[in-house]
């Protein structure tokens, strides 16, 4: 018997509109009227992902939102932070430097904004999907004078991967994955899904083979691999798909719907 569902929200979760189905919703309610914990487990920042509680009802069962790429653990019911992580002052400002040498986009968050130097079409996708306001500033630096969960660098997809390697050759003090083709997400060392979703389980007794992960990008593989069974959305790269248990439908098409249905329901 699985005890815990984490799901991935964007292009999992949701639709293309940014939205939960009918469909995914009822089956995440009867999902959780059987004692399942349902875990979102997104890179949004925490504040992007706060209004999906209430719509899932994770407030009434216990559930759990896993924000930032693993950076944060909310609890839904009592909305509280029960673990945190962030990026050093002096390693935003390393990532910056590099981003700004090879030409990309960089952001990060303070309480509800999303600060950086820039504003391109990448950085408005981010906007768009978060609900959050852009603070474009002059000095990155001298804005960013706090600890930070999560930076993202964004460029176009296929040079975005030639970053990826560089970034992972000169900073093994960091995590570092794509989640969209074109954001490279980057957190504190040892943070990411999996291993903050090993955290969570741990402090619920569950044990990792009763564990179900969902989702669609590599930013999302650590979670996949770490659960008793990993399972992606159809529309993922198919190289991934390998490295999982199963395949669902699209996020288009109710894909968790059909998980839960298959081995919850």
């Amino acid at each position: 018997m699985y005890k815990l569902v984490a799901l991935d929200l964007d292009d999992t979760l949701l639709n293309e509109k940014g939205e939960i189905s009918k469909e995914n919703r009822e089956a995440i309610i009867k999902a959780q009227n059987l004692g399942v914990k349902i875990v979102l487990a997104s890179g949004r920042p925490t504040g992007a992902m706060m209004r999906f509680i209430e719509e899932l009802e994770l407030d009434k069962n216990e559930g759990y939102i896993v924000s930032f790429n693993g950076g944060q653990i909310i609890n839904c019911k009592t909305k509280e932070i029960i673990f945190s992580q962030a990026l050093k002052v002096t390693q935003i400002y390393e990532v910056y430097e590099e981003a700004k040498k090879l030409e990309c986009s960089i952001i990060t968050y303070d309480g509800n904004n999303i600060v950086s130097e820039d504003d391109d079409k990448y950085i408005q996708v981010e906007v768009e999907l978060t609900k959050m306001p852009l603070e474009k500033v002059e000095s990155f630096k001298q804005r960013v004078n706090f600890e930070g969960v999560k930076c993202i660098v964004l460029q176009e997809p296929l040079y975005l991967k030639k970053v990826e390697s560089k970034m992972k050759e000169k900073f093994n003090d960091l995590s570092i994955s794509i989640s969209k083709p074109f954001f490279l997400e980057i957190t504190a060392k040892g943070i990411d899904k999996g291993q903050t979703l090993d955290k969570l389980a741990k402090q619920l007794n569950i044990r990792q083979e009763e564990v179900i992960a969902c989702g669609n990008a590599e930013n999302d593989l650590s979670m996949i691999e770490y659960a008793g069974l990993g399972v992606w959305v159809a529309n993922t790269n198919e190289e991934l798909h390998k490295l999982g248990q199963d395949v669902v439908s699209s996020n288009e098409n109710h894909g968790v719907a059909e998980l839960i249905e298959k081995y919850i329901l």
